[in-house]
């Protein structure tokens, strides 16, 4: 059932605990979350960013693709469509092809400027019944060439850009997106409650959630943090069952080579994955 991403954090935040943004980069990756979606009773958010949407062809080709497969697949729990990272023209770009969500990442430019530019794309939006996300303060790694070094977010700046109206807020707290360094310094708790605080019961979102250990996600939960989200981790979990499957030789054993054996693997590898994280932000049966 696709839905904004709004009623389910908001319930989530109100619940204390987080509904799993799990990033989607082919059939396979939205097939297996959608199915544990459902099977779990959980809310889902599938999340978009600009590249694979270039590689699956286009934002148009993805939402049709993602509204077919919840409807053949008979999906009840609620999805959101999300577009993930978005710039300004992509925001419409997506907006157009009928995400139910975008989130626009102002972080980069001066906070006049984000604070323009979120206040734009609020009103079209609400408008539209999307919600949307923004974001203050970097997270760290690169996606799509934006490139942060994890700085923590004003909560000055955060309460600014919450008081516009976005649905659900980024704020960066020493995240980063990919696999985290053995030096990292882990989450600062402190800059997540001096946002929570600075923003009162807007819904926080969790970049760059893979390798996280447990106890911090439990930590953030209890914080505000409300959607948290995960893409690494899938594609890791991707790749090593492929490559278990073909260094065994599987891919050499009768039709082994079919693309619909091949992927097997991997595709059970990332619904094993993705109820793990359920489990983990306590969305389950919370649909």
């Amino acid at each position: 059932m696709l839905v904004s991403a709004t009623e389910m954090l908001q319930k989530a935040r109100a619940g204390k605990y987080a509904v799993g943004q799990f990033n989607i980069n082919n059939l396979e990756w939205t097939k297996a979350i959608l199915l544990t979606a459902q099977e779990l009773n959980s809310p889902v958010i599938l999340g978009v960013s600009e590249g694979a949407g270039k590689y699956m062809t286009g934002f148009e080709t993805v939402a049709a693709m993602v509204k077919a497969m919840d409807k053949s697949l008979g999906i009840t729990v609620p999805v959101a469509l999300h577009l993930d990272h978005g710039s300004y023209d992509g925001c419409y770009k997506c907006i157009k092809a009928g995400f139910t969500s975008i989130m626009f990442d102002g972080s980069h430019f001066p906070i006049e400027e984000n604070v323009a530019k979120t206040t734009e794309l609020v009103n079209v939006a609400h408008q539209l019944g999307l919600s949307i996300e923004a974001e203050v303060g970097s997270i760290g790694g690169e996606e799509d060439g934006v490139v942060g070094a994890g700085e923590c977010a004003d909560p000055n700046e955060c309460k600014q850009i919450a008081d516009l109206g976005v649905d659900f807020l980024a704020a960066g707290i020493g995240n980063i997106h990919g696999v985290y360094p053995a030096n990292w310094a882990g989450l600062s708790f402190e800059t997540l409650e001096a946002v929570n605080n600075a923003v009162g019961e807007m819904p926080l979102v969790l970049h760059g959630g893979t390798g996280i250990p447990d106890d911090m996600i439990t930590k953030a939960i209890s914080l505000g943090v409300a959607k948290i989200n995960v893409n690494t981790e899938c594609q890791l979990s991707f790749q090593e069952a492929t490559r278990e499957y073909i260094e065994a030789g599987k891919d050499k054993q009768g039709k082994g080579f079919d693309p619909r054996k091949l992927l097997a693997p991997g595709f059970e590898a990332i619904k094993a994955k993705v109820k793990e994280k359920m489990e983990l932000f306590g969305s389950v049966d919370k649909a």
